[in-house]
C-alpha cells in the first residue's frame, strides 16, 4: 500500500463542459466535483460516453475549443486554478506535474518519429537534459515498463511495434518525469493480464516512492478493487455516487452503481450449480443533447418513479 497524506493535490469544483453540434449543445460534464489527496488513487468508472475521459482532458486543458468550451467551475492544482492558466503555463504542467496515459496509443504517438525520440523529448523539455542523456533515460524507461531489448526498440517507429508495446511506450512517456498527478485512461486496454499486473505494480511502486496521486479511468471493477482508494461513478456527464472502495463495492446506493457491479461475471470453479444468466443494464447512455429535466438514468432504472423523470435526485451523504 502506498504512503498517503490528507493533503489535497487536485480539486475539481463544479466543472461544466459543453460542445456545440449541428443539432444542439451537449453538456458533456455537468457540475463535476471531486478532490484528490496526495499519494492516493481515485477510480472513475462508468460506461463509454459517461464523461470519464472528458474529465481528464478538462484537467489538462485539452478540450478542443471550438467546438467545446469549459462553461464553468474551477480546477485547482496545488491551489493554482488551471482554468485561468496561460497556454505556456499549461505546457509546463503537462507531462511534468500532471501526466496522462492516453487510451489509444496509435493516435497519440507521432508516426514520423521513433519512440525513443518521443520519450527523449519529454526529458529535454522538462528535465533540461542534453540529447545523449535524454536518450539513455528513454532506454531506461522502456526497460522499466517491460519492453525487451530496449536499446534496439528505442529506434523503432510506432508502426513497427505491437499494440501492447505502443501502450507501454505511452506509459513510459507519462511516467518519465515522476509526475505529481498521473491520469491513467484505460492504461492496460491492449495488454495481456500478465503485463497488466506488471504495469499496475509499476504505478504502485511510483506511488510508494514519490507519493504520486493517480486518477484511474477504467471499466474493470476488479482493477478498481485492487488499485483504488476512492471511487467516483459517472453517468451522462455527472458523478452519481462517490465513496471509498469498500463503501461502493459492498453497499452501493445508486441503482446505476448496483447495475455496474451486477454486470461483473461471477465464476466459481468449485460450484456444481448452473451459472445464473449475466445481469445487464437495459438500454444505452442517452444523448447528452436530449437530456430531460429528471434523472438521466431513469429510462433504464427498474426502481424509477414518476418524480425521477421530472427532477434530478439531490446528493445525500450516507457515510463518512
Amino acid at each position: 500500500m502506498s504512503k498517503t497524506s490528507t493533503t489535497s493535490v487536485l480539486e475539481v469544483r463544479d466543472v461544466e463542459v459543453e460542445f456545440r453540434t449541428s443539432t444542439g449543445t451537449a453538456r458533456v460534464l455537468n457540475r463535476v466535483s471531486f478532490s484528490l489527496q496526495k499519494g492516493k488513487t481515485l477510480g472513475i468508472v462508468g460506461e463509454s460516453g459517461s464523461g470519464k475521459s472528458m474529465t481528464a482532458l478538462a484537467i489538462l486543458g485539452l478540450i478542443p475549443q471550438p467546438p467545446g468550451r469549459i462553461a464553468g467551475g474551477r480546477i485547482l492544482f496545488n491551489g493554482e486554478d488551471l482554468l485561468a492558466a496561460s497556454n505556456d503555463r499549461l505546457r509546463q504542467i503537462r507531462g511534468n506535474d500532471i501526466s496522462m496515459i492516453f487510451q489509444e496509443p496509435m493516435t497519440s504517438l507521432n508516426p514520423v518519429f521513433t519512440v525513443g525520440e518521443q520519450i527523449s523529448e519529454v526529458f529535454r523539455i522538462h528535465g533540461k537534459t542534453d540529447r545523449a542523456e535524454a536518450r539513455e533515460r528513454a532506454v531506461e524507461m522502456l526497460r522499466a515498463v517491460g519492453i525487451p531489448n530496449p536499446e534496439r526498440r528505442v529506434k523503432n517507429y510506432p508502426h513497427e511495434m505491437s499494440g501492447g508495446m505502443r501502450q507501454r511506450v505511452m506509459i513510459a512517456m507519462a511516467l518519465a518525469c515522476n509526475p505529481s498527478v498521473l491520469i491513467a485512461d484505460e492504461p492496460t486496454t491492449a495488454l495481456d493480464v500478465t503485463v497488466q499486473a506488471q504495469i499496475f505494480d509499476l504505478i504502485e511502486d511510483l506511488q510508494d516512492s514519490t507519493e504520486t496521486t493517480v486518477i484511474l479511468i477504467t471499466h474493470d471493477m476488479g482493477v478498481i478493487a485492487e488499485m483504488a482508494h476512492r471511487v467516483a461513478v459517472m453517468y451522462a456527464g455527472r458523478i452519481v455516487e462517490e465513496g471509498t472502495v469498500e463503501q461502493i463495492l459492498s453497499t452501493p446506493r445508486h441503482p446505476y452503481t448496483v447495475g455496474l457491479i451486477g454486470c461483473v461475471p461471477k465464476t466459481d470453479p468449485d460450484s456444481a450449480e448452473e451459472r445464473a444468466p449475466l445481469v445487464e443494464i437495459p438500454g444505452v447512455v442517452p444523448s447528452l443533447i436530449e437530456l430531460g429535466l429528471g434523472c438521466a438514468f431513469a429510462p433504464r432504472c427498474n426502481i424509477a418513479t414518476d418524480r425521477c423523470f421530472s427532477a434530478v435526485p439531490p446528493h445525500f451523504k450516507v457515510g463518512d
